[in-house]
């Protein structure tokens, strides 16, 4: 994969993403008995950006259950991560939590009532006792590029709020958005966080569940569905596996008792999904079988 030519784009629209080096490839993959195979740059942390979402959907899900479906829907936007065309004519209700109107209504909810600093503080542990590991941070340059960039999330925050949708104040659920997806994570800690979700809802290093099987299940399925944007089909066409991108280059994938794996290669699609990413898992799942859908 380091020898291809055609790597993508890497994200520009957040400043500090722009300065990644495009070569960077890693890879990890963690089978349901805990063997880890690994390679490139796969200790190496990045900017997780919107594979963070899924562990807050996670966490939005056990505090609300089905309430949270009031605020969000679990359906394919067909539109890019930061569209505003559908909330317009949805009134206000974003299509599915792994959009960016949708993953900033989960965090409104995560966010109401605590303080920012203290609805942060849940989300990173939760992240970090997914992983087994206290070493997971944010990084606070990437939250900082952000929150002087991000007039299209403002967009859409303010246009749900003006419907309803969101019950704390504009910027402060901003604020927790913007840092949680400026969580920095390598491929083999990122792998890890989605054991859970590949062992229905079990934590393997601790024995415990995490989520309840059926709800593992249900968060697989919107992965499948929304994970990535409107580039959702081509992914479950040419991989067949649940996953969750990033415009950092990371993606998430899980084989439902198998394994979990998380690529990272900075450069991107047209849809904002790892380009090389996308390739290799869908290599790796042609080679192992492990599709949804049958060898």
């Amino acid at each position: 994969m380091r020898g291809r030519p055609d790597r993508g784009t890497v994200a520009t629209y957040i400043p500090e993403l722009a300065c990644v080096d495009p070569a960077a490839f890693g890879l990890a993959v963690i089978t349901a008995d805990g063997e880890i195979a690994c390679g490139g740059d796969c200790d190496k942390p990045f900017s997780i950006q919107s594979v963070s979402k899924v562990f807050t959907f996670t966490m939005a899900l056990g505090r609300y259950g089905n309430l949270l479906w009031k605020r969000v829907g679990r359906e394919p936007s067909g539109s890019p991560f930061n569209s505003i065309v559908q909330l317009e004519r949805e009134r206000g209700i974003p299509r599915n939590p792994f959009i960016n109107a949708g993953a900033i209504a989960v965090t409104d909810l995560i966010l109401s009532g605590h303080q920012p600093r203290e609805a942060l503080g849940e989300i990173l542990r939760f992240m970090q006792f997914v992983c087994d590991d206290p070493s997971v941070y944010i990084d606070e340059a990437v939250a900082a590029s952000e929150q002087r960039t991000g007039f299209r999330n403002a967009a859409l925050a303010n246009y749900m709020k003006s419907f309803g949708v969101l019950d704390n104040p504009v910027d402060l659920t901003l604020g927790v958005y913007f840092h949680q997806c400026a969580i920095a994570m390598s491929c083999v800690q990122l792998a890890k966080a989605g054991r859970f979700l590949a062992l229905q809802g079990r934590n393997p290093t601790t024995g415990l569940s995490v989520v309840p099987a059926e709800r593992a299940r249900r968060i697989n399925a919107v992965m499948l569905t929304c994970g990535h944007y409107d580039g959702s089909g081509e992914f479950a066409y040419r991989v067949g596996l649940p996953g969750k991108s990033g415009v950092g280059g990371g993606i998430l994938m899980i084989a439902p008792g198998k394994a979990s794996v998380a690529v990272w290669s900075p450069g991107l699609d047209d849809a904002g999904n790892s380009h090389l990413g996308r390739i290799a898992l869908e290599s790796l799942s042609q080679r192992m079988g492990w599709s949804i859908f049958g060898a």
